[in-house]
This record gives C-alpha cells, sequence and structure tokens, in this order.
C-alpha cells in the first residue's frame, strides 16, 4: 500500500477514497472469468459495511500510513504446471515450493464451498482480495453443507498487481511449512489457470483490532495478557524454534487473530522474509509495513532483523495496555503517536498507570501492569541490540494472565483516577464520547468478564 494523492490512498489491487469506498480494478480479458471477477469484486464493495476484517491480507488504511517502496519485477521466468488441471502458468518473482501438509482446491469446489463468493459469506477484504467463509470436508477438498464438516476463511487473490502473486507465493512456502499452536492454520491452496486462493482455518473471533478499538465491549485486563503471551509464542517460534527463522515483518492488531476461546495466532505472512544466518545481524530489504509498528533503524536503513519484529510487540504490546491505536490522527497534535506519548511513562512507578486503558475501571493487575509496561519498554528501545529475545518476553508474560493483585481493589486506585470538571472522578473518553466500562454495564456475579475469559459464542465475532 502507497500513498498516490491527497485524494485516495492504494492498497495493491485496492483503491480507497476518502468516503470510503473501495473500488477493486477490472482486468480487461473475455470470457467468464472477466464476469466471474467483476461480479466478485462488486460483492466485496456491496458488502463491506456489513462485516469484520477478520482475515485482512493486507496493511490497515484508516488512520494509518504504510511505508512501502515497491521495485520493478523482471519478466516472469519460471512455469509451473497446475497439478489439477495441467495448465502452465507463469509464476512472478518466486517459486511455489511443495508442501506436503497442504491440500490442493479445485477451483469450482471452493466456488460451491463459499455459496458462489456470495455476499454474505464476505468476512473481510484487503489489497490481497476478499476473504469468505466457506464450509469443506474434514479431511477432503469438496465441500459440502453450510454448518457441517471444517469452517474455512478462503482468501481470493485480485487479479491485478505483481505483488499480490508475490505475497501469495509467500504465505504458501511459510505457512505451508510452519506449525505451531500460534500460527494460522493454512489448510490449502487453488492454482487453477489464472486463479489464486488460499484456504485457512476460519477464525471465530476475528482480529485483536477489531476488539480492541472497534467493539464497545472492552477486553478484560486476563483475556488481553492471554492474547499478548499467545502473539509473543508465535513470534518466538518464528524466530528461536522454526528451522529456518523467520522474521514476520508485518506484526500488528489486524494480523493478530483470535479463536472461539481468545487464543491468539499470527495471520498474514505476505511480507514475512528468512532471517540472516548467524555470521550476519539483519539483511537489508526494501521498507514495508504499516506507519507506527515498524521499527526505527528498518525505517531509517532497510536493516531488518528478528530485532524489528520485537519492537512492533512493543507497538502492540502499548495497543494492548492502553486501548489507542498506534498511530490516531484523531487525536490533538502531539498525541497521535502511542509510543511518543507513551515512553515518558513506561518506567515511572507512579504514573504507568495513567497509561492503561480507562475502560477497565482498575480492573487489572498492579504487578501484571508494571510488568508488562516494563517489557514494552524494553521492546521499544531505540537499540535494537539492546531489545530482549521474544523467548525472554514469553517468560516475562507467562504468569500475567494468572494475577489477581486488582487495582480496583486497592484504597489507592481511586485517588489516581482523574478528576471531571463536575468534580467526580472519571473513566475518561473517547473523541469527546464516554468510554464503556466493565462496571457500567451492569455485569451478573458470574459472568465471564470479572473474574476470567469469555465463554465462545455460536456466532463469528
Amino acid at each position: 500500500m502507497m500513498a498516490t494523492g491527497k485524494d485516495s490512498v492504494k492498497v495493491v489491487g485496492v483503491e480507497k477514497h476518502k468516503n470510503g469506498k473501495v473500488l477493486c480494478k477490472k482486468k480487461n480479458e473475455s470470457g467468464t472469468g472477466f464476469w466471474f471477477r467483476i461480479k466478485l469484486m462488486f460483492s466485496c464493495i456491496s458488502s463491506r459495511s456489513k462485516v469484520d476484517s477478520s482475515m485482512n491480507a493486507t496493511p490497515i488504511i484508516e488512520s494509518k500510513t504504510v511505508i512501502e517502496k515497491l521495485e520493478v519485477h523482471s519478466p516472469p521466468s519460471k512455469d509451473v504446471t497446475c497439478p489439477e488441471n495441467g495448465s502452465t502458468t507463469p509464476l512472478i518473482s518466486g517459486e511455489l515450493k511443495y508442501s506436503s501438509k497442504l491440500r490442493i482446491f479445485m477451483f469450482n469446489d471452493l466456488k460451491l464451498a463459499t455459496r458462489n463468493f456470495r455476499p454474505e459469506s464476505l468476512l473481510g477484504e484487503g489489497g490481497f482480495g476478499c476473504v469468505f467463509k466457506g464450509w469443506i470436508e474434514e479431511n477432503g477438498t469438496a465441500p459440502v453443507k453450510p454448518g457441517t464438516g471444517l469452517t474455512v476463511a478462503v482468501k481470493t487473490l485480485n487479479p491485478d498487481g505483481l505483488q499480490g502473486h508475490k505475497e501469495w507465493l509467500a504465505e504458501i512456502n511459510f505457512l505451508g511449512n510452519l506449525v505451531h499452536p500460534s500460527l494460522v492454520k493454512l489448510v490449502g491452496y487453488c492454482m487453477e489457470d489464472d486463479q489464486r486462493l488460499l484456504v485457512y482455518e476460519f477464525m471465530p473471533r476475528g482480529s485483536l483490532e477489531n476488539h480492541l478499538f472497534r467493539r464497545t465491549l472492552p477486553l478484560p485486563w486476563s483475556v488481553r495478557m492471554k492474547i499478548a503471551l499467545g502473539a509473543a509464542k508465535g513470534l518466538a517460534f518464528l524466530h528461536e524454534e522454526a528451522e529456518k527463522p523467520v522474521i514476520y515483518r508485518d506484526f500488528k492488531t489486524s494480523n493478530i487473530l483470535l479463536d472461539a476461546d481468545y487464543n491468539a495466532k499470527l495471520s498474514d505472512f505476505g511480507l514475512a522474509k528468512d532471517a540472516p544466518d548467524e555470521k550476519k545481524s539483519h539483511v537489508s530489504t526494501r521498507v514495508m509495513g504499516t506507519y507506527g509498528y515498524a521499527a526505527p533503524e528498518y525505517v531509517m536503513t532497510g536493516h531488518l532483523s528478528t530485532k524489528s519484529d520485537v519492537y512492533s510487540f512493543g507497538v502492540v504490546l502499548l495497543e494492548i495496555l492502553t486501548g489507542r491505536r498506534a498511530v490516531d490522527k484523531t487525536r490533538p497534535n502531539g498525541e497521535q503517536n502511542l509510543v511518543e506519548c507513551a515512553k515518558p511513562h513506561l518506567l515511572d512507578k507512579k504514573r504507568f498507570y495513567r497509561l492503561l486503558d480507562p475502560r477497565l475501571e482498575g480492573h487489572y493487575s498492579i504487578k501484571g501492569a508494571q510488568k508488562a509496561t516494563q517489557v514494552a519498554a524494553q521492546c521499544l528501545n531505540r537499540d535494537c541490540k539492546a531489545r530482549p529475545k521474544m523467548s525472554e518476553v514469553v517468560e516475562a508474560l507467562k504468569a500475567l494472565p494468572s494475577l489477581k493483585d486488582f487495582a480496583s481493589s486497592s484504597s489507592s486506585f481511586k485517588s489516581m483516577m482523574p478528576v471531571g470538571k463536575n468534580g467526580v472522578r472519571t473513566q475518561g473518553s473517547r473523541n469527546g464520547v464516554p468510554l464503556r466500562s466493565l462496571s457500567s454495564l451492569n455485569l451478573p456475579q458470574g459472568s465471564p468478564y470479572a473474574r476470567q475469559s469469555p465463554k465462545p459464542k455460536g456466532k463469528e465475532a
């Protein structure tokens, strides 16, 4: 995604104007494939307001600016024969690595599995394309009746754009060979004629971004720490446990998906990069990612390392703690960049509480919050060598979800709350709108928001 002018911001294959309308590019072709793509694209447009972006494939636009320097790709030099229909399709800037773990789907099967890619099946969309909910056989590739078999998320590749194809390859080559509880499972793919689709496990709770910034009900403290720990485990696996270390390069709240029990899993490996060997400290590459999350040394020099991911984790951990976006243009000047605003308070034991999401109203562990802010400060160190390893972050966070020393039980907590104009201590507001807090919901004694994680629901988040 890169800015192209004051009137619009472009993502690869998708153009978003100020009025919020998304226009999918058309491709001048003849035949039924063309008309199908037109139908699919208009389905994305008409359904955008009805869905959650639970499987976003590209950096979110909204108030974030994306840094990206696109390079000119060389002409196609590699042909790969599709294993399903024998057709030969040129691959651009990379090869498709075979993985026995992945299922190979026929396009018509995925079309039926998603009920003809109808708008009601749309889960989200991005620069990569649209994502649809579908149902397939538990151990096969054939479509089944909705509500039966295995529920999946089917991501369609926009037919335009070299970058989209490259990211499609990266998704398969990384997720096809990486298996971990904190990584979204790639079930399989379709490569038939000019069709490129990916099939993932379905994540019913959607993205962490939606829960932090778009839902009225705040996530409880224990759930936030559980999510932070799960995401940290995912990065630790990529950096230190995978057979060949991987730099994720796009760690942010919209790429952290949640299952029914709020277990965090990393998704979208389109920008992932092989980590350098032990003899090298970094790899040099073009700068790609989302403004506000990218490490400063990477933005300035293009030097990428696993410590770049550690910095991004620090940003996300701050978002989890504060309930604020990494970059929020709706805030006054001087308050728009979360890291810059938070740093003076992170290591101050007397002021760190000012950072915490006011909607929690003290329903957080004092020791846990102190430890979490310390971890965030370490991850956000401008000296990349001074940042901790993700395995060290995992160890630091392990105990936090279960700590019960809630600030609301402390006699000093009320004196820490800000005082409003009427002399009453308030929980804060966002953009002038009072924030809903846990106590304001009049939850029953047995509510999962009182002591434990929310229970799974039947519907997807």
